[in-house]
């Protein structure tokens, strides 16, 4: 066995059912799920209709790099959504199973071991973050490097804190855009240091940007987008993630594709003819659909819009409630009279409301002995308008609220 699979964290939600495990739901409840990040919004039918029509292309492999149809499909979205002028759908663009199996995978085929090196190579992350760039790192051999994401740095991380040292043995740096959990994204100056930043150290910047479509007001300034505003259209060490899953609520159709640097997706592609992971032609024809589609996007938008507003104004006087800049995640700081102690919330919210949440510190990792997710609950409004409330009644009684 691999002996860096030692070094894993379990998953957070492995974690929640350790801590539940002697507990038991409020029994006068139905149970509500807000603690998982899985759309519950009605798929498009239209997607679900091309998939039914070509099942019988299941009788063909699919290849590595996918359709040409879909890639040129893909570019065409990227090129109006981030006001790109060009990009090539044959070497900049790559079709993948989901956001998740690439972003592990993209790991293992980019960290370089030199063995002149005197240190490990180096994955910076943001601090909470999502499980699987830390769990790539590891198995690919690569010392993770945590930037904390607090309330002083407006959540997204503090990167000019880190040391030059760290930046170069460096190989990866991923960024959230828009942050999951606290909902924080960039800004052009933001992207524009990590570029320049990129150019002085020669490391990778990926960019996970599976929420890019869940805003509220403007549309969120991409990684692509910013570096054609400063006219690098070869994309030079920047790669983007997106995926269907989020943005049309297809977390089951394991659609989604990886863009950018022409040169590091070439050396990718071959790593992914070994790993033997193509997008069925089905889930493709069906992410066409998908992708030259808007308008089931912006009514998942007014859904989400919707459920943010009714949280906001009906708990905001009993939680800290921080309005995301994207996403569907609420990163809500626990309430006092709890300790300020997320384990002892989530706990309290299944027992006494049957609502399941998310503890922070499972999703962050201690740094100079602190944890930025600790005190912290992450709560995802993904469950419908109508349990919506009916959570928000529940966490009333819960907090001891009068009206």
């Amino acid at each position: 066995m691999n002996n860096n699979l030692m070094h894993l964290h379990p998953y957070p939600f492995a974690k929640m059912a350790s801590l539940l495990a002697d507990s038991m739901p409020a029994i006068d409840y139905s149970e509500i799920k807000l603690g998982i990040g899985e759309p519950k919004h009605t798929p498009p039918q239209f997607v679900l209709d091309v998939l039914q029509e070509n099942l019988d292309k299941l009788s063909s492999y699919p290849t590595t790099n996918g359709m040409f149809e879909l890639r040129q499909t893909i570019a065409h979205w990227l090129e109006k959504r981030f006001f790109l002028q060009h990009i090539n759908p044959n070497s900049q663009i790559l079709p993948v199973m989901g956001s998740r199996e690439a972003i592990f995978s993209f790991v293992q085929a980019v960290i370089n071991h030199n063995s002149d090196a005197d240190a490990s190579p180096t994955v910076v992350m943001p601090n909470p973050f999502y499980q699987i760039y830390e769990g790539a790192a590891i198995l690919a051999q690569a010392t993770p490097y945590f930037v904390p994401c607090t309330p002083d740095n407006q959540f997204k991380g503090s990167y000019r804190s880190v040391p030059k040292e760290v930046w170069e043995r460096t190989q990866l740096l991923f960024v959230c855009n828009p942050n999951n959990p606290t909902g924080a994204i960039m800004s052009m100056e933001d992207w524009e240091y990590l570029i320049r930043l990129s150019d002085q150290h020669n490391f990778i910047i990926a960019s996970d940007e599976c929420y890019s479509e869940l805003y509220f007001d403007e549309a969120p300034i991409g990684l692509l987008q910013a570096c054609a505003a400063l006219g690098r259209d070869n994309f030079k060490n920047c790669v983007v993630f997106h995926s269907l899953s989020k943005r049309s609520n297809l977390p089951g159709l394991r659609s989604g594709f990886i863009a950018g640097d022409g040169d590091i997706l070439q050396s990718y592609v071959q790593y992914r003819t070994y790993q033997g992971c193509a997008m069925p032609i089905p889930h493709q024809l069906a992410s066409i659909a998908a992708w030259q589609d808007e308008r089931h996007v912006a009514h998942n938008r007014t859904l989400y819009r919707e459920k943010f507003a009714l949280w906001m104004q009906d708990l905001g006087d009993l939680l800290e409630l921080r309005m995301p800049d994207a996403g569907f995640y609420f990163w809500i700081k626990v309430p006092e009279q709890f300790n300020e102690d997320d384990e002892r919330f989530v706990k309290a919210l299944y027992e006494q409301a049957n609502i399941h949440a998310l503890a922070g510190r499972y999703l962050s990792r201690e740094v100079d002995g602190v944890n930025p997710g600790q005190g912290y609950v992450r709560i995802a409004l993904v469950a419908s308008v109508d349990e919506s409330g009916e959570a928000i009644r529940r966490i009333r009684t819960l907090l001891g609220a009068t009206a």
